[in-house]
């Protein structure tokens, strides 16, 4: 740089380019330095952090600043990784629980379709509830309880059909009279005890004119360890006042329940499930009853869905299966339980009787015209809408 004096105007500095430039200007390119420029920004677009912002062009090495992560967002990762091993430490429980639970016997097998895939295809499910009860309960009206081993009628007999985008229900009464092959008329709750899951099967076959799929029977003598294992279950109804086996002065149990909604534990779900007799509302039938076990049913199905439930999963996850006797495998069951959390419980369909009759022997039993049971039937099978 050379300051030179300018006649008129005083100095001022003068600027020479470098050879490098002129050479560009000129057409003249260093063919050394070009090459240098070209694997540096080989390097940079390759792998960035192996070049300095010395040795590679300013507009190729561009530094990302990397954005702090929020607090937040890592909680709902950690929460979520929690959650899956969670969902999974209970299915192992769930499928090692099926494996040690009763088996269906293997003459009810025959009976049995089998067919459908839940949640994508429907399948029906015949849904059996015994009447017999857990050690030291000896309600009167059962055939026998568990402590002698005895036979039992099916306390409650419900239809379901899920899978295939809904869900619906159909409650059979238990005093609805039929012709039962071999014993004449009888009420359809006596096929299951002289027959067992095979019999009862075949004769809501018959009666109805369907095809069942698979056998679902609830057991009332696990019943109450489920439902503490879910954390207990809400029941919301009128006022209930029943005495089972005498009452709690005659060594029985005694529920009492005011109008409204009420948090059940298992002993408590377990009498409201089997009460006859309601001595708040006399009008009590049967079908009431069955109606209550029902509620019990959706109720147990919203807590295993619940927060709550999520949180007693594993314990539900064992108890589940040990309180059912079923055809069902473990992939068929998490199907069912998945259809009935994505379409719901459904609609409930009776099979409502249109007379009554007294049968010698028997009792008194309900009776439905040919008509009315295949309106109900249709109406169960086009489920909701």
């Amino acid at each position: 740089m050379v300051e030179e004096p300018e006649p008129g105007r005083g100095s001022y500095k003068r600027y020479r380019t470098s050879r490098r430039l002129r050479r560009r200007e000129s057409g003249k390119a260093d063919p050394a330095a070009l090459l240098a420029e070209l694997r540096a920004a080989r390097e940079a677009l390759t792998d960035p952090a192996a070049v300095s912002e010395e040795a590679a062009p300013a507009r190729l090495f561009r530094r990302r600043r990397r954005r702090p992560r929020k607090w937040w967002v890592r909680g709902l990762r950690w929460l979520a990784a929690l959650a899956a091993a969670w969902i999974g430490v209970s299915a192992v429980i769930f499928v090692i629980s099926t494996l040690v639970a009763p088996n269906l016997p293997a003459s009810a097998l025959g009976a049995l379709r089998g067919g459908g895939s839940p949640p994508f295809s429907a399948t029906t499910i015949l849904v059996l509830g015994l009447d017999g009860r857990p050690p030291g309960l000896k309600e009167g009206g059962a055939a026998q309880d568990s402590e002698t081993g005895g036979p039992v009628r099916s306390d409650s007999m419900m239809l379901i059909r899920t899978g295939g985008g809904s869900t619906s229900r159909l409650s059979i009464p238990r005093d609805t009279l039929v012709d039962l092959p071999g014993y004449g008329l009888q009420k359809i709750n006596a096929a299951y005890y002289y027959g067992g899951a095979s019999l009862a099967v075949r004769e809501v076959d018959s009666f109805l004119g369907i095809t069942i799929d698979h056998v679902m029977i609830v057991d009332f003598t696990n019943f109450e360890a489920l439902v503490n294992a879910m954390g207990g279950i809400n029941y919301t109804g009128g006022c209930v006042y029943s005495k089972i086996d005498g009452g709690a002065a005659a060594g029985g149990w005694t529920l009492k329940l005011s109008a409204g909604t009420h948090h059940l534990d298992g002993l408590q779900a377990l009498l409201l499930a089997q009460t006859r007799e309601n001595l708040c509302n006399p009008a009590w039938t049967d079908l009431t009853r069955e109606m209550n076990q029902q509620a019990l049913l959706e109720s147990m199905q919203s807590q295993t869905l619940s927060l709550t439930g999520f949180i007693h999963l594993p314990w539900i996850a064992w108890y589940a299966p040990q309180a059912l006797v079923t055809d069902m495998d473990a992939p068929t069951l998490a199907g069912v339980a998945t259809s009935l959390a994505l379409f719901g419980s459904g609609k409930t369909e009776i099979l409502y009787p249109t007379g009554a009759e007294y049968v010698p022997g028997i009792g008194d039993g309900l009776t439905i015209t040919t008509a009315a049971k295949r309106a109900d039937v249709q109406k169960w099978l086009r489920g909701p809408g």
